[in-house]
């Protein structure tokens, strides 16, 4: 694994000056990758496509649901007990409408977590955004340098460019692609000067 230094732009002719800035300070090509990062939830992470199974939020909806059912259950079937005298055949229809919309609400209060926020504000920099990433192997494993200059040289070289959102992570870069790179690791972001 590597020390590696990775920027953020949004047009392609960025990226490609990008490259050559990293080539000018010294570094391998085979040492750098860019390649195009997709935005929150849309990694295809899972068979259904998505990142997660369920929605972040969102771990009690099962049980909410079977929840909801039984309890608009009990009550449908109490509506469609007590109006059946007098609306006939009609009673059960009313039970069923109203038991489900009583199982509904009653889901719903159950499929967001207590005291979530209902926006990613907060989470902002801990989401990767998506866009353009260029990232630069700057040092290895064993601490040796990966080319003829450093991490700082890395970031300079970026930020020359107009990159944003530096991050630094760990990671393999063989042949210019980053193989073990994890959309959805949280980004470790360098700080501003």
């Amino acid at each position: 694994m590597s020390t590696i230094i990775a920027g953020h732009f949004q047009l392609q002719e960025e990226v490609e000056r990008a490259r050559q800035q990293l080539l000018g300070a010294g570094f391998a090509e085979e040492r750098i990758s860019a390649f195009f990062v997709n935005q929150p939830g849309q990694h295809d992470r899972t068979p259904i496509g998505g990142d997660h199974q369920l929605s972040p939020g969102a771990s009690d909806t099962p049980a909410g649901v079977a929840e909801g059912a039984a309890a608009g259950g009990v009550v449908g079937a109490a509506v469609g007990a007590t109006s059946a005298p007098l609306t006939g055949p009609f009673g059960a229809i009313v039970g069923g409408l109203v038991g489900a919309h009583i199982g509904s609400l009653f889901s719903f209060s159950k499929m967001k977590n207590k005291g979530e926020a209902e926006t990613d504000g907060d989470n902002a920099d801990r989401v990767r955004k998506s866009g353009m990433l260029v990232a630069v192997a700057v040092a290895l494993a064993d601490g040796t340098a990966a080319a003829a200059t450093d991490e700082g040289g890395a970031i300079d070289a970026l930020r020359r460019v107009g990159a944003h959102h530096i991050e630094r992570a760990a990671g393999t870069i063989v042949g210019g692609d980053w193989v073990d790179f994890d959309p959805l690791s949280e980004p470790q972001l360098v700080a501003s000067e």
